[in-house]
């Protein structure tokens, strides 16, 4: 009877390493993990320099967006200005003209504006003596290019049937610089639009306010 109570309690011998197998596997495949990680640092170093490089792109993009914005402003607002041909060909007979010389020029001026944050901006000044959270500068820049951009399509929805109605009737000298006036506004209002699809991804990743 006890040699029999002592066979049936002993233990198998193969429990052991069974039950010990998968801790070895585990520790052995964290270790090459570390070991891998360990044996790649350039990894690390690679995704900050690509992550230096958009951060960079996203920094100037605006500035030439603007700069190009002020240009076509600029030729907009001057070619309008200066659509006078006598008797009824002067663009100020005409309200649409106006407003589009209105707005040309004011989207000049808010790029003037822009540039120059812009350019403190990069050189690493401030808007001004206190220091503006990043948040609130982004919001501005991403409000005031939607209203100018605004601004800009509603003046070209005003201008485009107007010239093409006296166009209707004759083609001179005043719809030909009234269309120039109206091409260079629609490319400023394109390179607005750019920069304000800019100005809202950089405001979507700032998380604090």
């Amino acid at each position: 009877m006890a040699a029999a109570v002592g066979v049936v309690t002993k233990p198998a011998p193969d429990t052991l390493p069974e039950s010990s197998a998968p801790l070895d596997l585990e520790k052995a495949s964290s270790a090459a993990g570390a070991t891998a990680t360990a044996e790649r640092p350039g990894s690390r170093m690679a995704a900050v320099m690509r992550r230096w490089r958009r951060e960079d792109l996203l920094d100037r993009s605006p500035l030439l967006l603007r700069a190009a914005t002020w240009l076509f402003s600029f030729i907009s607002a001057v070619v309008m200005a200066t659509n006078r041909h006598g008797d009824w060909s002067q663009f100020y007979n005409y309200e649409e003209y106006r407003y589009l010389l209105a707005i040309a020029a004011l989207a000049f001026l808010y790029s003037t504006v822009q540039l120059v944050r812009q350019v403190y901006r990069l050189t690493g000044r401030k808007d001004s003596n206190r220091p503006v959270p990043k948040k609130a500068a982004f919001m501005v820049d991403f409000v005031g290019d939607q209203v100018i951009a605004y601004l800009l399509i509603s003046a070209l929805s005003a201008a485009i049937p107007i010239t093409n109605s006296i166009r209707g009737g004759t083609d001179n000298t005043l719809t030909d610089s009234s269309a120039a006036s109206i091409s260079m506004a629609f490319l400023a209002f394109v390179t607005l639009a750019l920069s304000a699809l800019i100005s809202g991804f950089r405001l979507s990743k700032q998380t604090y306010i």
